[in-house]
């Protein structure tokens, strides 16, 4: 099983380590890191350390392209990108590990051209002859339509490809019209898409459960520290991380993603899947960076997740009941 990651709009990510990190006032660092990011690329990454060989395309400014390669060539990601003029944007990331807090500082990147855009479907295209998986996620560059992701996932759908959809807002909404395989909006997304305020976990699952109504065969839910919801036309299962000491909150949906594609490639049931794809966040949380521990610590935090069989029917006041898995 091969993979493909779409990401439009990536970043340099520099993540600024702050202990008690203060705004308004002056703060001191204690290290600095630049690092190849943007929430697909974040998925390759997780995927090369688990074993896989996954490829990437999107857009990339041609002016500092080469931190991107150098990170593509020590992982051994097939890297597709269509080259742009001009620099890929910084995302500056605040990590106060004291506080277990990260703070986000996005710029909105830059604006492909048509010919790019043209040359971005070429190449998925090509990836099409080869890969059984294609990730779509993050924010959409200035001047693309919104439309974006649905045309792609209809084009890729047309190809017999299985599309993951991870992204927001307008984005998000018309990529659900034309149906990917998955998605996984966390709560706020999830809220945002319907106008609820999907107060309680019941609420969660009948909202996810609206989405399998669109043809979507699974919804996971991320949900911070108390795990993830996944749902999918017969089951919804939820996945309980053990406490861990936070470094970063970056990428942790993304390993999420990633952890759900090792699954399947493994072959692996829905249920340890989605221990697999809980264990992936833990190992990312529990670092600065993409990348994931070493395969014991990663083996050990797969057997501390929870897995609790969801129900609510036929309980008393449509109460749910858990069945530990």
């Amino acid at each position: 099983m091969k993979i493909a990651t779409v990401t439009l709009n990536p970043a340099i990510d520099q993540t600024v380590q702050v202990d008690h990190f203060r705004p308004n006032t002056v703060n001191y660092a204690m290290s600095m890191l630049f690092d190849a990011g943007g929430k697909g690329i974040n998925v390759a990454s997780f995927l090369a350390d688990a074993g896989l060989t996954p490829a990437v395309t999107g857009f990339l400014g041609q002016e500092n392209a080469d931190t991107f390669e150098r990170f593509f060539a020590s992982k051994r990601i097939e890297d597709q990108f269509v080259r742009i003029p001009g620099r890929t944007r910084i995302g500056v990331k605040i990590v106060d590990e004291a506080n277990q807090q990260t703070t986000d500082i996005n710029m909105p990147g830059l604006p492909p051209t048509t010919e790019a855009m043209h040359d971005l479907y070429q190449a998925i295209e090509r990836l099409a002859a080869s890969c059984d998986w294609f990730v779509l996620s993050g924010t959409l560059p200035p001047g693309v339509p919104v439309t974006t992701y649905a045309s792609l996932i209809t084009l890729l759908k047309q190809h017999g490809k299985q599309v993951v959809l991870d992204t927001s807002r307008e984005a998000l909404y018309e990529g659900l019209q034309a149906g990917p395989t998955i998605v996984k909006p966390n709560v706020d997304e999830l809220r945002q898409l319907t106008g609820q305020a999907l107060s309680d976990d019941l609420a969660l699952e009948q909202a996810a459960r609206q989405l399998l109504d669109r043809g979507i065969q699974l919804v996971v839910i991320s949900m911070g520290e108390r795990g993830a919801l996944f749902v999918d036309s017969a089951t919804t299962l939820l996945a309980i991380p053990p406490r861990v000491m936070v470094k970063s909150t970056v990428g942790a949906g993304d390993a999420m993603v990633a952890g759900l594609l090792a699954g399947h490639a493994r072959g692996l049931s829905l249920p340890d899947c989605a221990r697999l794809a809980t264990a992936f966040s833990l190992g990312a949380i529990t670092r600065i960076g993409s990348h994931l521990p070493a395969p014991d610590v990663m083996q050990s935090y797969f057997q501390q997740v929870s897995i609790n069989a969801i129900t609510s029917t036929n309980t008393p006041a449509g109460v749910p009941r858990s069945v530990s898995l």
